[in-house]
């Protein structure tokens, strides 16, 4: 029986010739090791505890050898290149076998592999799209996780990576990716737990490492400071408190409301208006909901504020993206859509052959893209 060291799956070393004949090739970035110092700072163990109380404590020659694979990792990702297609075929109700036989482009029939085709890395710097692909990342981490391939998963972290690097740089919607993290590690703890009773691509060292990886993330964005603005112009202060009152009534979320009056008194004052969160619930919640879970104030009247975070615990909340991925029900065709090339030169965002293409298109939800997948 042959053996097979730690290592057998990897391409093996980089050799250079020189002068004196060939010599090993060790790559070495200082960014690395920053990083590596930096996960050391955190723990030289990492300690997962389940609803039980059991405790799995990995040792230091585990992490030592997620170190050296995080290294070896590092230096494959600096060269990992992420598709930039528009638009993907999507074959329904068939076996994998049928769609690679049919037709070269309706391979596209898993959930990893439209992950991996379509243009996700890019759809992250356009801010209309930006709050989409985080939540389709929050939903993969939930439920979907295993089901992706190796290479799928390597594409989700790096698209991760790049996008706490944007709100790193530009202190975007914090808040959004804090909870994305939280529920990828609680994934990760219990999957790293319960190795053995569920299916893991790759090796338990690997997923250490992106654990450590999202327990750096989060400590980077705890340590997160705010950048004042400055600015001699306009502010929002200088508004009028109608123009205040319009600019709140347009929020759709209660934690944007919240957090837009924590800036002065004045957006404090607006942001407790009772006809506001009344709005808010009647948007979100319908009103068979409202009669289930009534929160009266000390007045007698009804506290629409509390009636939306309690009806919130309940009830999925109305999602509302700036750009979606859409799907175009002729062709069976995954796609985002170009609004400016729609406009000047009345292109569809995919070859579609329908007479009337708009007619064919329907937005997808973060939760529709993945049920699409589900056959």
């Amino acid at each position: 029986m042959p053996f097979l060291g730690q290592d057998w799956r990897s391409p093996g070393w980089r050799w250079v010739k020189t002068e004196d004949g060939w010599k090993r090739c060790e790559p070495f970035s200082p960014a690395l090791e920053d990083v590596n110092n930096q996960l050391k700072d955190i723990s030289h163990t990492v300690i997962i505890t389940g609803d039980d109380e059991d405790e799995a404590i990995y040792s230091t020659e585990d992490c030592e050898f997620a170190a050296k694979k995080r290294k070896k990792d590092h230096c494959m990702n600096n060269t990992q290149c992420f598709y930039r297609e528009k638009w993907i075929y999507v074959h329904k109700e068939s076996t994998r076998e049928c769609v690679y036989s049919s037709s070269q482009r309706h391979g596209y029939c898993t959930l990893g592999e439209a992950f991996n085709r379509l243009d996700f890395s890019s759809a992250i710097q356009d801010i209309r799209r930006f709050n989409y692909v985080v939540k389709l990342l929050q939903l993969i981490a939930k439920s979907q996780l295993t089901s992706l391939s190796g290479a799928a998963q390597k594409n989700y972290f790096n698209i991760l990576d790049k996008i706490v690097r944007k709100v790193m740089e530009d202190q975007y919607n914090p808040r959004l990716i804090k909870d994305l993290l939280q529920d990828l590690s609680s994934t990760l703890c219990i999957l790293i737990r319960g190795v053995g009773k569920s299916v893991l691509v790759g090796n338990i060292n690997i997923w250490i490492c992106r654990l450590e990886t999202i327990l750096l993330w989060q400590q980077q964005l705890k340590n997160l400071q705010m950048n004042k603005q400055v600015n001699n112009g306009l502010t929002l202060i200088d508004l009028p408190l109608h123009t205040l009152r319009n600019i709140l009534h347009r929020l759709s979320d209660g934690w944007d409301v919240i957090t837009l009056g924590q800036v002065t008194p004045t957006l404090y004052m607006l942001s407790e208006d009772r006809q506001l969160w009344k709005k808010l619930c009647q948007y979100h919640f319908a009103e068979k909901q409202f009669c289930r879970h009534l929160v009266p104030s000390e007045e007698g009247h009804i506290d629409w504020k509390l009636m939306y975070f309690a009806l919130q615990k309940y009830y999925p909340i109305k999602e509302q993206y700036g750009d979606t991925l859409h799907f175009c029900r002729h062709c069976s065709i995954l796609f985002w859509k170009d609004y400016h090339l729609a406009l000047l030169l009345k292109d569809t965002g995919h070859p579609c052959t329908a007479s009337d293409p708009d007619t064919c298109l329907m937005p997808v939800s973060p939760q529709h893209f993945i049920d699409l997948f589900k056959f």
